[in-house]
């Protein structure tokens, strides 16, 4: 067995394809290939929506609210926790939960988002390291208010945002969770989120 693993080994380093140079992704003929769109927040809408999520402009805090109040997901939930000052009338205080596990049925999180990315439909959403982050993945349905001045075109740009001085935790969002492994069916809600609702801010908002 072991001279057999040696010589598929070594027929392997034998085929080993030469190193080449990264490209300089600073050079004018590169940088000028990277998206852009005309309306980045017409496009995050659209494509947010082509992948079950939704999008809506608001003006500030009041407003977002009231939107959830329109939304059955929102006015069926039992348990709501929210991230944000004096959005969505919270009764469940997150500060005093040190046990992620205690988080299992919550069913409406109100958290907030860094920035959107209109290419792909994503937000960029980083937290304290604390036992709220696994809001994002365990509460049934979802709301994220990103300040609607961060709406930017394509990863190259968001990219160049995001800093790791230390150990912390953020990930890209597109859309609620949803899989197609089994016979290629969409399934919305599979290991997450049921539904994905980002509101684009237009004044500054406060977080928890």
């Amino acid at each position: 067995m072991t001279k057999s693993k040696d010589d598929i080994l070594s027929k392997l380093r034998k085929q080993s394809v030469p190193p080449v140079e990264l490209p300089n992704l600073e050079a004018p003929e590169l940088k000028q290939r990277w998206i852009q769109y005309p309306d980045p927040t017409a496009q995050f809408a659209e494509v947010l929506s082509g992948v079950g999520g939704i999008c809506l402009q608001v003006k500030d805090v009041a407003e977002a609210t009231q939107k959830l109040a329109e939304m059955p997901a929102f006015t069926d939930a039992k348990k709501v926790c929210s991230q944000i000052s004096e959005c969505g009338n919270p009764n469940v205080s997150i500060p005093e939960i040190t046990d992620p596990h205690d988080f299992e049925d919550i069913d409406f999180a109100i958290l907030p988002g860094e920035f959107a990315v209109a290419e792909n439909g994503a937000v960029w959403i980083t937290n304290d390291g604390g036992p709220a982050r696994v809001l994002y993945f365990l509460a049934q349905h979802v709301a994220l208010l990103v300040p609607a001045s961060a709406v930017i075109n394509n990863m190259s740009e968001a990219y160049e945002r995001l800093a790791f001085a230390g150990n912390s935790f953020g990930t890209f969002m597109s859309g609620p969770s949803k899989t197609a492994d089994i016979e290629q069916s969409l399934v919305i809600g599979a290991h997450g989120a049921r539904s994905l609702i980002v509101f684009l801010v237009e004044d500054a908002f406060q977080t928890n």
